[in-house]
């Protein structure tokens, strides 16, 4: 269908020559040499449309493909690390079920030594029982800020080596452009 409509399409341009030559005041301006010109050219364009049209579909489904091979790659690498995030949230939330527990135990601890103390002195159990809370509440921070401190560097690390390894040169010009794209067209 496309080769009948490609065919008709010469044939159509080669008679509007003849037509734009009969036209003409009766100085021929248009030579034998031309028309044979017109022909192999229009024989060039359509071999060449024949013979690149199936090569480029190819190659352009090839790499069609592939991006979406590479984007659901990157969407599987997403969800495993929202995963991992989940589990280092639950260890978090571990921790500080954990911290209650311990500040519990401390609470009771220190009551006992209430209870022994407060015959001697009053004022000496009143001092132990703050010093044991800041220390308490001191250790509690040092710990979380301990942990956060390594899950966002092991966060960092596992995002930066996987972006190191995914993207490209090539990747990153394709993003570039397309984000300049939406810069223009917004």
């Amino acid at each position: 269908m496309k080769a009948k409509k490609l065919f008709l399409t010469s044939l159509v341009f080669l008679l509007s020559t003849g037509l734009a030559l009969a036209a003409g005041d009766g100085e021929s301006t248009w030579s034998r040499i031309d028309t044979y010109k017109v022909m192999n050219f229009t024989v060039l364009v359509v071999l060449l449309y024949f013979a690149l049209r199936k090569p480029v579909a190819r190659f352009l489904n090839g790499r069609i493909e592939g991006i979406e091979q590479q984007l659901a790659d990157l969407e599987q690498q997403k969800l495993a690390a929202e995963k991992e995030l989940a589990e280092y949230r639950r260890q978090l939330e571990a921790m500080d079920a954990e911290a209650k527990t311990i500040l519990a135990e401390y609470r009771k601890q220190g009551e006992a030594a209430k209870g022994r103390i407060l015959a001697e002195a009053e004022a000496s159990a009143a001092k132990m029982r703050e010093q044991a809370q800041r220390n308490i509440e001191h250790e509690f921070a040092r710990a979380r800020a301990r942990l956060q401190a390594e899950v966002m560097e092991t966060a960092l690390v596992r995002a930066e080596a996987l972006i190191q390894e995914k993207i490209g040169p090539e990747d990153h010009e394709r993003l570039t452009e397309e984000y300049l794209k939406k810069v223009v067209a917004s």
